[in-house]
């Protein structure tokens, strides 16, 4: 491949030679981050190679030594977003959680407006992870990537591509279902017995239902701004609730029941925030 007519470039602006492993690392963590942030398209023709060289500041002849052609290129990229292709927003879930508690202190005192409580958490938490994701460059790369690994021809790369997502999303599921398992024994409440759901099947249920109204909302904008005033899941008072909220909530309130064995006394209260406080350590 010639070098486009221009400055310098690659091995020229720099004081040392890069390895090829170099080279191929700097190549991958830049494109990476450039389809983090802008999101990455179905069909992959929004990422430019020769942006990428000139933004991971590589030489031209070394990158197109690794990869003599932009497929082979976009297969490594692919699989490389396909090892971390859930963002994370567990974090930012939990430090919802507490400034909740914190403004509704007075919820936690009897068995009904802790209910209120769990419900209001439902409310707020469905539609702060629906609205984080439907505008994430991230969530969309993920949703793409999802699309892009059916249109992989049969063979290694597909396999490659498909168990990399599968170990991305076990990861990402595994941590949803932790916060949800945490957050009901910190309130008191546990899954109903005999359900046959764990922890593990809620986060799926979860995600699933979060997931498809976020591919609906991408032609039925209608899903984004639908809100309703209602009182669901015997709430302590009519609110505004849009579709995740509904969705999720429905879950929730059908898999999980207060725990009668959960003992309430101010020792609790203040192990209550006490955890709070350890799982959200700078939140203000």
């Amino acid at each position: 491949m010639r070098s486009e007519a221009g400055g310098p470039t690659g091995l020229a602006r720099r004081g040392r030679r890069l390895s090829d492993r170099e080279t191929e690392q700097r190549m991958l963590r830049t494109a990476v981050a450039r389809v983090r942030r802008d999101g990455l398209t179905v069909s992959l023709d929004s990422i430019s190679l020769e942006d990428v060289i000139r933004d991971a500041d590589v030489s031209r002849s070394a990158v197109y030594r690794r990869w003599p052609y932009k497929d082979l290129f976009v297969g490594d990229l692919v699989k490389e977003l396909a090892k971390n292709a859930t963002p994370e927003i567990v974090q930012d879930e939990l430090a919802l959680i507490r400034r909740i508690v914190t403004e509704h202190q007075d919820r936690l005192g009897t068995p009904e407006l802790r209910h209120a409580l769990i419900v209001e958490l439902f409310r707020q938490l469905a539609l702060f992870d629906f609205e984080t994701m439907y505008r994430s460059a991230g969530w969309r790369t993920y949703i793409a990537l999802h699309a892009t690994v059916t249109s992989l021809t049969e063979g290694t790369l597909r396999d490659q591509v498909r168990a990399a997502l599968a170990e991305s999303e076990q990861v990402q599921n595994n941590r949803v279902a932790q916060a949800w398992r945490d957050m009901t024994a910190l309130f008191g409440y546990r899954l109903r017995p005999g359900s046959g759901v764990t922890f593990e099947t809620l986060a799926t249920m979860l995600g699933a239902t979060l997931r498809g109204l976020i591919v609906m909302a991408l032609s039925a904008p209608e899903v984004v701004g639908y809100r309703v005033q209602a009182r669901p899941f015997d709430a302590d008072a009519e609110r505004e609730w849009s579709l995740p909220a509904l969705g999720l909530g429905s879950i929730g309130a059908a898999f999980l029941e207060p725990d009668p064995e959960a003992e309430w006394d101010d020792a609790r209260l203040a192990g209550i925030h006490q955890a709070l406080r350890t799982w959200v350590p700078n939140d203000p």
